[in-house]
């Protein structure tokens, strides 16, 4: 069992660097990146562990018929979630580009803009909403170690759990806040111009799909007046611009996990099925 201890152990150290990167107070797609790229490293780790001989029978001699459902269920239930959340943005992701598409035709107080600019916000309020039923009906994974269970399968059970708790980071980024306050607070902070001096000291931690959420409802409610403090429309392409870079890096991201995903429930399957 000497291999399946070293595998646990290099698991518990790619978990460990997961896990520090969940403390950092960071609300950015920079993280979110981040997040993901270390949780492709600890699938990639259970990748490897899954495809020896050892595991593999420990898995098919010690899992009952609970624990065998417990884990696939698990498997199914990461990629239904890896799958609402790549719907979610492929569609603000074509959403974004169409709006930048008109606002280089239009100018800022066309109708054909401003109907545009409604459509994106619509579609946000949808994806928002499909984001927030996904966090509400998500089921409770139990993640204490039981001495009781087999050390594979708590490793695994530890994965699902892990992998839910990003997956959550992510729709709770893309949902963004519920308060209308929060979002006027970003206007506040992007129109004036000492603090666009310094914006990447203020705005670090941002949350991006909110930034652009709260300028673009700026710019169809008539808030922002015409003067040097407003947010202008080519502020607003610009950050459509940096958006739509964002969202397909995010995208790229989801694609290689979803890839390991399906390796883990295939392993998973094949192992359980002898």
């Amino acid at each position: 069992m000497h291999l399946i201890e070293l595998s646990i152990a290099k698991f518990e150290e790619n978990l460990c660097r997961l896990k520090a990167s969940e403390t950092v107070c960071s609300s950015s797609f920079s993280s979110i990146s981040q997040k993901l790229t270390r949780l492709q490293d600890l699938h990639e780790c259970v990748e490897n562990f899954l495809l020896l001989p050892l595991t593999q029978q420990a898995l098919a001699q010690e899992c009952g018929d609970k624990w065998i459902n417990e884990l696939l269920d698990g498997s199914l239930r990461l990629l239904d979630v890896c799958g609402i959340i790549k719907d979610a943005l492929l569609q603000t992701k074509e959403c974004t580009h169409e709006l930048q598409s008109i606002m280089r035709r239009r100018r800022g107080g066309d109708m054909s803009f401003i109907s545009e600019v409604r459509k994106y916000l619509t579609s946000r309020k949808d994806v928002k909403k499909a984001m927030n039923n996904a966090l509400k009906v998500r089921e409770s994974n139990c993640t204490d170690k039981n001495h009781e269970t087999p050390a594979v399968v708590n490793m695994l059970k530890e994965l699902d759990a892990v992998t839910i708790a990003v997956f959550e980071s992510l729709l709770s980024f893309i949902a963004g806040s519920k308060s209308k306050s929060s979002s006027w607070a970003f206007v506040s902070k992007l129109v004036q111009p000492k603090r666009i001096a310094c914006k990447g000291e203020e705005v670090a931690n941002t949350n991006e799909l909110e930034k652009v959420d709260a300028a673009l409802q700026s710019l169809v409610s008539h808030k922002s007046k015409k003067s040097d403090n407003t947010i202008q429309v080519e502020d607003v392409q610009i950050w459509l611009q940096d958006l739509e870079a964002n969202i397909q890096d995010i995208e790229e991201g989801l694609e290689c996990l979803l890839r390991r995903l399906i390796k883990t429930r295939v392993s998973l399957l094949n192992i359980f099925s002898h």
